[in-house]
């Protein structure tokens, strides 16, 4: 069996997100959580008052026999709109913003690359604001959240 690998993004509610990958061949699970912020342990309602620094996340575990990190990055800057600063439509406060949280160098050089490639083709009409974080913990959420 392949090893399987690991991929954070954020881009608005972690379910619209979830939702769009729990649909991509090679996907095997897709976790909602929050990751980038200072707060141990962060609640949804904690999150949600904008004031811990944490996103709302989804990690998703893959098999890059299957999908490859890029593939799952174009997902990514289709399902969400990736020049809208800390927000995504009606959802405002940074734990909405557009990030991704590479896991390897690899996955930044991949993350860096394809925004540079995007903007440098104009395929959106503004700047990308999507933020490349380190991921330093990611939390999982609430029961009721998953």
């Amino acid at each position: 069996m392949a090893e399987s690998a690991k991929a954070t993004l954020a881009g608005g509610c972690f379910w619209c997100l979830e939702a769009a990958y729990d649909e991509v061949r090679g996907v095997q699970n897709v976790e909602s959580g929050y990751a980038g912020g200072a707060v141990e342990n962060p609640t949804y309602d904690a999150v949600c008052t904008g004031r811990t620094g944490h996103a709302e996340v989804v990690q998703i575990t893959y098999d890059p026999a299957v999908v490859s990190y890029n593939d799952l990055l174009e997902v990514f800057f289709t399902v969400h709109d990736p020049t809208q600063l800390d927000r995504q439509g009606a959802d405002v406060g940074t734990q909405y913003r557009s990030a991704i949280f590479p896991d390897s160098p690899e996955q930044e050089r991949s993350a860096r690359e394809m925004i540079r490639q995007f903007e440098q083709d104009k395929v959106y009409d503004a700047p990308i604001v999507t933020r490349i974080e380190p991921l330093t913990r990611f939390f999982s959420a609430e029961k009721y959240h998953r």
